[in-house]
């Protein structure tokens, strides 16, 4: 039997099984569409390990998982700084200001940083992180350069391009090659790579995209999670990725068919999780603020997952829960 087939069947087989914790679902989530599915109660072998790994959204595409005494940080972005993008008065030489306030009192430790891309809400804060915990930090070599810049040291930068199996004991982390969505003028913001260490940024403007990545973490005995940080997809890097859960950034409306190709290439995960739907420029407090399009927008993407893979459950995080799945 192919491994894609085995591992379809394998998952198949344990999808009444599967436990995901419900609570701390978004706020004005009675709506039908916004609700979760309820889950089954049957015990298994990983409700048995439920507490040996959590994961805590916070905010935009950022989350911590803590695996045992490991903490994996993705696209930690705490600083929530105001640039006035949703306002309708986007200000594109805002001054990175890093509220190290608001970073170290949720960061304790980190083993290992996976950034996606380095946008300022995805990247910002990965530098103080890395230089208070002394955590490895995982992303193109645009971020490796920005991390130079930031006085990050090199020993604990690592540049990955996709393709990479990073094995880490417990648990791995494969690098996927992925893409970032585009504005209604079909523009990225903020192009472009940094392909030598530049000055050290001071505005927005200043970290630009640098191309994107996905992140498989597989735990050993526990759950494979597929993380997002941008609504496109290289669909046909996902091949035989086949995760338990995937976290998935929200549709834009110019990304071509992006929810049926994502889904499809990640072989319908069993759990889908919305995430970049808030206001990320609003404090880490639930509920979590939606601009009312977002919400829309938000609806109307879980509406269309049940419709693509109506065996998956929606989970709606809210900030700082502990999910196990």
């Amino acid at each position: 039997m192919p491994s894609l087939d085995r591992r379809r069947f394998l998952r198949d087989a344990a999808a009444t099984t599967a436990l995901v914790s419900a609570g701390g679902l978004a706020a004005g989530s009675a709506t039908p569409a916004m609700a979760a599915s309820p889950a089954a109660a049957a015990p298994t072998p990983t409700a048995r390990r439920r507490g040996a790994v959590s994961f805590r959204w916070w905010g935009t595409a950022g989350w911590r998982v803590d695996i045992a005494d490991r903490t994996v940080l993705v696209d930690p972005f705490l600083s929530r700084i105001d640039t006035g993008l949703f306002k309708g008065a986007f200000r594109t030489d805002t001054a990175l200001t890093v509220r190290t306030d608001e970073i170290d009192k949720r960061v304790d430790r980190a083993t290992t940083v996976l950034v996606t891309h380095t946008h300022w809400d995805h990247f910002m804060d990965v530098p103080h992180i890395a230089k208070r915990t002394g955590a490895r930090v995982f992303g193109t070599l645009t971020a490796y350069h920005l991390g130079l810049a930031y006085g990050v040291p090199s020993t604990q930068l690592s540049s990955v391009k996709g393709g990479e199996v990073l094995d880490f004991g417990d648990h791995s982390v494969e690098v996927v090659g992925s893409l970032h969505s585009r504005n209604p003028s079909y523009s990225v913001a903020f192009p472009g790579v940094r392909v030598a260490q530049p000055p050290q940024p001071a505005t927005i403007a200043d970290l630009p995209e640098g191309d994107t990545l996905g992140y498989l973490l597989r735990v050993d005995g526990g759950p494979s999670v597929y993380f997002t940080g941008a609504s496109d997809v290289a669909e046909r890097n996902l091949t035989g990725l086949a995760p338990d859960v995937a976290m998935v950034a929200l549709q834009n409306a110019t990304t071509g068919d992006y929810l049926p190709r994502l889904l499809a290439g990640l072989d319908y995960p069993k759990v889908i999780v919305p995430v970049h739907y808030d206001n990320f420029e609003t404090p880490l407090q639930n509920p979590p603020t939606v601009a009312e399009t977002d919400r829309t927008r938000l609806n109307d993407m879980i509406a269309a997952v049940r419709r693509i893979s109506p065996r998956s459950r929606v989970l709606v995080p809210e900030y700082e829960t502990a999910y196990h799945f």
